[in-house]
C-alpha cells in the first residue's frame, strides 16, 4: 500500500513536466522560469533516488523517480538552451 501512495505521490508531481516543456519549447523563452526553483526539484528528485538505492527499497516507483528526473533535467537543458539564445538576440 505505501508503494502504490508512493507512486501516486510521484506521478501526480510528474503530470505537470510534459505540460511545462511542451509550454517551454512552444513559446521558446524563459522569462517565467525559476532555474533555482527547477534545480531544488531535480535535487528532491536525486534524493529520492538515492534514498531509494541506500534502503535496497528498489521497488517499480523507482520508475517514476527517473522519468519525472528526466523531465526535470530536459527542463534544464531547455531553459539554458533558450536563455542562451534570448542573450544573443539582444
Amino acid at each position: 500500500m505505501a508503494s502504490a501512495l508512493e507512486a501516486v505521490m510521484i506521478i501526480m508531481f510528474g503530470l505537470s513536466w510534459p505540460i511545462n516543456l511542451y509550454k517551454t519549447i512552444k513559446s521558446k523563452n524563459t522569462k517565467s522560469k525559476s532555474i533555482l526553483f527547477i534545480i531544488f526539484i531535480a535535487v528532491g528528485y536525486i534524493c529520492g533516488i538515492l534514498s531509494k538505492i541506500i534502503s535496497h527499497n528498489i521497488t517499480w516507483v523507482f520508475a517514476f523517480y527517473l522519468i519525472n528526473l528526466l523531465m526535470v533535467s530536459a527542463d534544464i537543458i531547455l531553459y539554458f538552451i533558450y536563455k542562451k539564445r534570448a542573450t544573443k538576440e539582444v
